[in-house]
Parts: structure tokens; C-alpha cells; sequence
């Protein structure tokens, strides 16, 4: 095979591109299915309950709709994800406000209105846990013995006695609130029953396979007879992670007592109520220094706010642990992480998954230090960045592959950090009321599951020769705008040496593509990418020793490069005339590779000690920010990200995912507030949820940095998660720079900073007396 790229790495446009521009692309609620039902959901009014009693108003004609309660369901009362501890429908306890209690399927929205109407609930109310504070301290105890679903701990070296070595001890607490995904497409899934007595269940989803997992427990039926096919979904962000397995379960059960297809849609009212979000974080930091700024010792507690259920909270909270203490090396660490119940709404899995939250302390807590130390907050970086040869606190060692400081002096000087520091000062001298800011920060992301869990799941995909002149790469990893139905074909169309428009991806459907593990937590590119790059070369092989056996090619041997079959000067056959020749040969068309572990890595589960990650990207962040000081109003002006993810695939497909996860984050870090009251949530409209639009983007400028991983294809590592791991601290520390205030929470609203603002000239009054 030849390693010279022209395929990957070159600005190609995405496959779906068009269509998607052009608006011809169906999602699933543009799809007419045959008979189909309208469902809906019953819902808790409460958050903490025991259900007496679910009415039926018998003025309705309940001949035109059915009604499914947990009593209806004929496999387990689980949506199966990490644990089976989250009900379909509850019974009889209710947990959070909006659990589903109830479904109904009817022919026509109006019906399905009508029959929603006519159930009510006789609930026994129960005392809520609603905060992490109330959780902690067991005012109601609403998990296991102590409301705590899930811990972990790391430490390295003696924390607590390196503490005495420090000049000084700098102590933070750092807080981060919800963050709703604002998918450009709602929650949709729709069941259809087939005459066999199988089920096809379609929709919106980033995990067919854990769709499929969800259905098989919760309706009691071999895995066989259920098949999940994904539809064009419109954006995920970790939200059709969770989400799709439990909607997928409820249309199930209205498919199979209606005997009808049914499909249910939420609207965005809905959607942002109802829906898994970010986990709020309380994290506390404690550090000894040096007075040169020398890191010696940190002990870190971090708790997240699981909500009601598990969902993805374990795997989050294992991402935050390890993750916790950034891109800098101290000597001596001590971590602690749980992950609390509260009877509010699960939350799941978010781009970044624990990593913002961890980072955002993190960055704040070094920017600290360096406003006590009297530091600049760059140099209080420059002395603990961590290189080759540095450990991280569990133990892993890289002998390559540290890019923090490669990003950092690339922003840098990207960006003229220093110079504006100090012009920006100057200036908000002479214009006390529209203040300019600058602020820097961090941040890493390990590719893929954590230890050992690529070897865990050993995903597989599959390649083959379909209808022509045509691949068609057949994974589980699903499209949904991060650009993977491009990025696949791209790495498939590099290996077999064909163009671009000669391999398609298709579309992940459980009876046909084989389980190569969730589209999530930036593995798609740098594990699945490797095993169709496998599948390609092992597809070539198996062709090329075929061809040995055909007549007029008898005893030769092929080799294979830039897309043809050689045989010495004469024998040179391109690879579909091949694929034609060997048409009657069974199977030999198509190639399946599974994962195979990389050398060299090992981890320890039960000690949480080891290489937690094959490989690691990094991304610096620089961010202008104007401040009206009479408003409160903040706007971004600039922003320069510079981000070393191995060899980018896809250049143009690359800066898009880190310009559109910065801005992701820079609306978690001012913008994006979810209310709540009572353990609801409050911001049911986007005119309440404010996210970042095109008048609130800055002027973006990216770099890509390539240090490439021989574990991943053509050197590729993660790339999704890791812009949405570094803007929002930057962005907050650009504020504060600009204000003089230093805020510890996020997001920095017109109310915090004027809040900041008022405990500085209450504390500057304190002081002058």
C-alpha cells in the first residue's frame, strides 16, 4: 500500500453536503409510513413520588387510541444502558419531574391530544432531593445507602505531606450548571411491526446497537427480531447517545399493543424539558505552590449531579477524574469523584463528557494562582505544562505525543497574547464603559473509551463491493453533522486507491452492519477509521490471492497499488474490472476487520492506574472579549484555537468541528442557562434558552497541528469532543481580564457579572475603611 495520502488530507467536500444544503435531505418526521400513529407521553408533575392510581377520563372514546402503562410492558421495566436502573415507565415510584408514567398512540395529533387530556394521576408525594449539597448530606436518602451512584479516586504520590513542602496553599471551588444540546433536530424515534412478529425501529440515534440492546430487554424478544435502523439525524452532540434507546422503547410498546407503525417526534417544548443534559459539576480545588509557581501537591474533589437515574454518569464521571488535573504536572495528587442522585432529570452524555467541567476548574484554578502569585497566567502555564516524559496522576507515562506546549506557543503566537494583555489594560484605562479582555487556556482529550474498553467492546466493520462500481463502507458509526459518512469513505477510498464518489457509507442498520461500537466519545474516526482501513487492505488480499485461481491468470501473483491489481508490465487490472472477474466467487467481495489492540498499554480497573488513553489531542485557546459595563452585555470579538489531533483526514471537516465545538462552548461559558424550579426545568423555548448565533461568533482562526499515532489510520487521533474541552475557560477569563472581577461559575451572565461586580465595590469599600 502506498502512504502517500492524496485521498486523506486533501480539502475534498463532504459526501452529504448537497443535499443537506439544498434542504433534499428527509429526516424522520419528514418520512410518511403507512398507518402510522402519533405517540405521546403521560408525564410526573412531581419530583418525588408514589403513583396510587393512573385515570382514564371515560367521557373519551378510548376506542380511538391505546394506552401503555408499565403493566403492558412484556420484557423487563428497564431502559438497559450502563445499569438497568431506569424504568420505561414509572412504577410506582416517581423520581423527576417529566418521568413518563404513561403512552398513548393515536391516528392523528388531535386524537393523541384529546387522550392526553383524559389521564391523571393520583401521586403520593414524597420529600425531593433536589441540590448536590442535600444529596451529600442524606436529607432523603434516594439511592442505594448513600445517594452516591458512582465513585472514583486517583492518587500518585503523598498529596498530603507534599503539602508541607508548598510556600503557599490556593484554594477554589468552581461551579458549571446544565447545558442543553440544542440538536438542530428533536428526539424522534418510530416503531413499525412486521407480519413475522419482528419489530423495525427507526429513528434519530448515534448508538443503533444500544437501541437495539434497549428493545431486547425491555420487550422480551431475541435479538433476531428486532431490528434498528438509523435515519438521517440532525445533529446529536451525546444527546441520541441515551435518549433514542428510551423513546425507541416507548414507540415499541405502542407499536406492539396498537398493532400499527407509531411514531413519536417531540417538538422543541419537549425536547428541552424533558431531555438529558450536561451534568452540573461542584469542584473543589486545593493547591500547594512554590512562590516561583512550581505545582507540588493538589487535592481535588469533584461531584456531579447524576439526577434521577445513572444514564452515562459512570462513564462520564470516570472521564472527569482522569482529566482532572489538565495539562500540568503535579507531583503529588489526590482526586476524588462521585456522582450524586438528585430527583431531578437525568443527565447523560454531552460533547467533552465530564472533560468541561474538569477543565473549566482546572484553568480557572491556575488562573488564580497566578493573580496570588502576581504571575501571569501564560508563565504560571509555561512552568507546569506537562512534556515528554511526564506522568499523568494515574500513572501513564508518554515518550510522545505531549503537544500542550506545541498548541500553547502556536496560539500564542497566532494570536499576540502578551501584547494584548498589556494593550488591552491601557486601554480599558481610557474607556472605563466598553472594557476589552483577553484570555488563554488548555486543554487535552483522550480518543476513545477509557483503559481498556476498545478491547472490551472489540468493534468490527465490514467493507464490500456492491451494484458496480461502488464500496460501500458498512459500520454502526452513524452521520449525524460531524462529517463520519464522509470521513469513513475517506480513509476506505485512501486505502483501495479509488476516488471519493466510488465509496459510500451505509446507512447503519443492525441486520446488515456490523457492531463497530457507539458514535461516541471521539473514536469514530481514530478506531473505527482503523478497522475499515484493515477491512480495505484485507479486501485487496483476499482479491488478489483470488485471482491466482482465475484461468487466465493462473500462478500469478498481484500485488495491488493506487487501485490497481499488478502483475508484472502486462497484468494491470483496475480494481472494479477485478471485482467483475471475481464476481462468482462467494464472499470474496466483501472483508470484515475487528479491533486489535495496540501494543505496549496496559490498565488496571481496579486500581484505576495505567494508560488510561491510546492517545491524546490538545487544543490551546486564545479569546477577545468586549464588555459593556453598562449592560453587562459580552461579546467574543476573536478567537484562535490551535489544536493537535494527529493527521487531520478531512482539513476542511476538522475546522469545522473546532470551530462549531468552540462556539459550543463559549455559549456554555455566558450564554446557555437552564432554569429550574422544583427540579424542572424552566427554559422551555429558545427565546429563554439562549445559544450562540452568527451575530455572537467571533472571528475564528485555526490551526492544525499533525503529530500522527500509529494507532490510528494515517496517523489520525479524536478529534469531537476536544474544542467543546478549552473555550468556555478562556472565554472567562477573558471577561474577567476585561471587568476585573474573577468568576468561579459558569455561565457568566449579565446577572453574575453584575453580581461579581457588586461584591468587588463592596469589598474596595471594606477595605478603604
Amino acid at each position: 500500500m502506498d502512504q502517500k495520502t492524496v485521498v486523506v488530507g486533501s480539502r475534498l467536500p463532504r459526501t452529504d453536503g448537497l443535499a443537506k444544503a439544498c434542504g433534499t435531505t428527509q429526516y424522520l418526521d419528514d418520512l410518511t409510513i403507512e398507518g402510522c400513529w402519533v405517540g405521546g407521553t403521560v408525564r410526573a408533575r412531581v419530583p418525588r413520588g408514589r403513583i396510587r392510581e393512573i385515570r382514564q377520563d371515560l367521557s373519551f372514546d378510548w376506542s380511538r387510541a391505546v394506552l401503555v402503562t408499565a403493566r403492558d410492558i412484556p420484557g423487563l421495566n428497564v431502559v438497559s444502558m450502563i445499569r438497568d436502573d431506569y424504568p420505561a415507565l414509572a412504577d410506582p415510584l416517581v423520581s423527576f419531574p417529566t418521568q413518563a408514567v404513561a403512552l398513548i398512540a393515536a391516528p392523528d395529533p388531535e386524537t393523541l391530544r384529546e387522550a392526553l387530556a383524559a389521564v391523571s394521576m393520583d401521586v403520593e408525594e414524597l420529600p425531593p432531593v433536589l441540590t448536590v449539597e442535600d444529596s451529600i448530606a442524606c436529607t432523603q436518602v434516594i439511592w442505594g445507602d448513600s445517594n452516591v451512584m458512582d465513585e472514583y479516586s486517583v492518587v500518585s504520590g503523598n498529596a498530603e505531606g507534599a503539602f508541607a513542602s508548598a510556600d503557599l496553599i490556593v484554594e477554589g471551588i468552581y461551579r458549571t450548571k446544565h447545558q442543553e444540546h440544542v440538536y438542530l433536530e428533536p428526539q424522534g424515534m418510530a416503531a413499525i411491526p412486521r407480519e413475522d412478529g419482528s419489530l423495525e425501529v427507526i429513528g434519530s440515534m448515534q448508538c443503533p446497537y444500544y437501541v437495539h440492546s434497549a428493545l431486547v430487554k425491555g420487550l422480551g424478544f431475541s435479538p433476531e427480531k428486532v431490528m434498528v435502523r438509523q435515519t438521517e439525524t440532525g445533529g446529536g452532540f451525546g444527546g441520541k447517545e441515551d435518549y433514542p434507546s428510551i423513546l425507541g422503547l416507548h414507540a415499541a410498546l405502542l407499536a406492539l399493543k396498537s398493532g400499527r407503525p407509531v411514531k413519536m417526534v417531540y417538538d422543541r417544548k419537549e425536547d428541552l424539558l424533558c431531555t438529558t443534559k450536561r451534568h452540573p459539576s461542584v469542584i473543589r480545588h486545593r493547591t500547594g505552590v512554590k512562590k516561583d509557581g512550581t505545582l507540588v501537591a493538589a487535592e481535588i474533589d469533584i461531584i456531579l449531579d447524576g439526577g434521577a437515574f445513572t444514564t452515562m454518569s459512570k462513564v462520564v464521571l470516570s472521564r472527569s477524574i482522569l482529566h482532572a488535573t489538565g495539562c500540568y504536572f503535579i507531583p503529588h495528587v489526590s482526586v476524588r469523584a462521585r456522582a450524586v442522585a438528585t430527583n431531578t432529570p437525568p443527565n447523560g452524555a454531552f460533547r467533552g463528557f465530564g472533560v468541561p467541567q474538569s477543565n473549566f476548574a482546572i484553568e480557572r484554578h491556575m488562573d488564580r494562582i497566578a493573580e496570588i502569585l502576581g504571575m501571569d497566567p501564560l508563565d504560571l502555564r509555561k512552568k507546569n505544562i506537562l512534556k515528554n516524559g511526564s506522568s499523568f496522576p494515574y500513572g501513564q507515562v508518554l515518550g510522545e505525543g505531549m503537544s500542550a506546549e506545541l498548541v500553547l506557543d502556536r496560539v500564542l503566537e497566532m494570536s499576540g497574547y502578551r501584547e494584548k494583555r498589556r494593550l488591552f489594560a491601557e486601554e480599558n484605562r481610557k474607556n472605563p464603559f466598553l472594557r476589552k479582555g483577553i484570555g488563554l487556556s488548555l486543554g487535552l482529550h483522550g480518543g476513545g473509551f477509557t483503559g481498556s474498553g476498545e478491547e472490551y467492546i472489540s468493534g468490527s466493520s465490514s467493507v464490500r463491493v456492491s451494484g458496480g462500481e461502488r464500496v460501500e463502507v458498512l459500520v454502526s458509526s452513524v452521520e449525524m453533522g460531524q462529517g463520519a459518512s464522509t470521513v469513513l469513505a475517506m480513509i476506505a477510498a485512501e486505502t483501495l486507491g479509488l476516488d471519493l464518489m466510488s465509496v459510500v457509507h451505509h446507512v447503519p442498520d443492525t441486520s446488515v452492519v456490523p457492531n463497530s461500537g457507539p458514535t461516541v466519545a471521539s473514536r469514530t474516526t481514530m478506531y473505527v477509521g482503523k478497522t475499515v482501513q484493515d477491512a480495505c487492505i484485507s479486501l485487496v488480499e483476499q482479491m488478489a490471492e483470488k485471482a491466482a485461481e482465475l484461468e487466465e491468470f493462473a500462478g500469478k501473483r498481484f500485488s495491488y497499488e493506487k487501485g490497481v491489481f499488478a502483475a508484472g508490465e502486462k497484468d494491470r487490472i483496475p480494481f472494479f474490472e477485478m471485482a467483475k472477474r471475481l464476481a462468482s466467487f462467494p464472499g470474496i467481495l466483501s472483508a470484515t476487520a475487528r479491533y486489535r489492540p495496540i501494543p505496549g498499554f496496559s490498565w488496571d480497573e481496579s486500581t484505576y492506574t495505567g494508560d488510561a488513553y491510546k492517545a491524546y489531542a490538545w487544543i490551546a485557546n486564545v479569546v477577545e472579549v468586549e464588555v459593556d459595563m453598562d449592560t453587562f452585555e459580552i461579546s467574543p470579538r476573536k478567537a484562535y484555537v490551535s489544536a493537535e489531533i494527529g493527521k487531520a483526514v478531512s482539513p476542511v471537516l476538522a475546522s469545522g468541528q473546532i470551530e462549531g465545538g468552540s462556539l459550543q462552548a463559549f455559549g456554555y461559558a455566558y450564554l446557555e442557562d437552564v432554569g429550574m424550579k422544583n427540579g424542572s426545568y424552566t427554559t422551555a423555548h429558545l427565546n429563554q434558552y439562549l445559544i450562540p448565533t452568527t451575530l455572537d461568533t467571533p472571528d475564528f482562526s485555526v490551526d492544525l497541528q499533525e503529530v500522527p499515532f500509529s494507532g490510528g489510520p494515517y496517523g489520525a487521533k479524536g478529534l469531537g469532543e476536544l474544542p467543546m474541552d478549552s473555550g468556555a475557560p478562556a472565554l472567562v477569563a477573558a471577561v474577567g481580564h476585561a471587568a476585573g472581577v474573577f468568576p468561579e461559575g459558569i455561565p457568566v451572565t449579565g446577572e453574575y457579572l453584575h453580581s461579581l461586580l457588586r461584591k468587588n465595590k463592596k469589598e474596595r469599600k471594606a477595605g478603604e475603611q
